[in-house]
């Protein structure tokens, strides 16, 4: 089995695992680094709700979705699932099942149950695309949809003297897109601020991974997880995704101004199924 054919498997975890983790465990257990590697499939399956988080960097050829039959079971990935894309790379295309999308910068796919061959391409490999990818388990097929990024009018967010002044861009998400349970967005901060989803909160009926991306050389973002009143940390660079499990908070502080893709899977797709955290309860 090739490199572009096999997935890390990230088992669920709870919180009293964590409670005992040092800095290389949390890092074992909830941090998704190598989702970009330039001319190859690379990914994880997140035990949690059974999503795959994967990325594909296509550089002088194209890359076809393998079907990880490890874990599907199947002759094809999408044959009982659904798939999101978001582009955070150069412009490139997908072709799936003989039908072309051609997605630029922060442009977003979905792709149904039911959808036999894709494929990605760049349109320069000199500025490769970066294909980011979640696929959850589906129970029937929806459409696909291609949603350009200067469709989709952000939700705003925060204020510039809380230092979390942020673009929310909701791409695939109900009302927008059908999907069985995958939701699929992503935050810009604005220049001078560096807080993402603060004040924190909690949803039980859903896990969410986070895809760091945009985050210049020789700058982090400090991603902040566990519950409320016992925090931990763990430092992400560009290109690096988190598994963020349901019982857990999901904030950061960056350098400087940074982007993140979120995602989720789990027993609703209402965006705004949020326990919200007040500041004054973290420690």
């Amino acid at each position: 089995m090739s490199i572009m054919e096999k997935l890390q498997y990230i088992s669920t975890r709870s919180f009293e695992e964590m409670k005992g983790m040092d800095t290389a465990a949390l890092r074992a257990g909830f941090q998704l680094p190598a989702v970009f590697v330039p001319g190859i499939f690379s990914g994880y399956y997140v035990a949690e709700d059974r999503m795959i988080v994967m990325g594909a960097v296509p550089l002088g050829a194209s890359l076809s979705l393998p079907a990880f039959t490890e874990f599907t079971k199947a002759s094809f990935l999408l044959d009982r699932r659904e798939l999101g894309i978001i582009n955070v790379g150069g412009a490139g295309t997908v072709v799936a099942d003989g039908q072309s999308y051609h997605l630029e910068t922060k442009d977003s796919l979905y792709l149904g149950m039911g959808t036999r061959e894709v494929s990605f391409t760049s349109d320069d490999a000199s500025n490769p695309s970066r294909f980011y990818m979640n696929s959850a388990p589906a129970h029937q097929t929806c459409p696909p949809v291609h949603v350009p990024f200067a469709s989709v009018e952000p939700m705003v967010a925060g204020a510039v003297e809380n230092a979390n002044h942020r673009k929310i861009y909701q791409c695939i998400i109900p009302g927008k897109v059908n999907s069985n349970q995958l939701v699929m967005g992503f935050t810009e901060l604005q220049p001078g601020s560096i807080w993402n989803t603060m004040p924190p909160h909690v949803h039980l009926r859903r896990h969410e991974i986070y895809l760091y991306f945009n985050i210049p050389d020789n700058n982090m973002v400090l991603h902040l997880m566990g519950k409320p009143d016992e925090t931990r940390h763990i430092i992400m660079r560009d290109g690096e995704a988190v598994y963020s499990p349901s019982w857990s908070i999901h904030s950061g502080a960056g350098t400087t101004a940074y982007s993140f893709v979120w995602s989720m899977a789990g027993e609703n797709q209402d965006y705004k199924d949020m326990d919200m955290v007040s500041v004054n309860e973290l420690r």
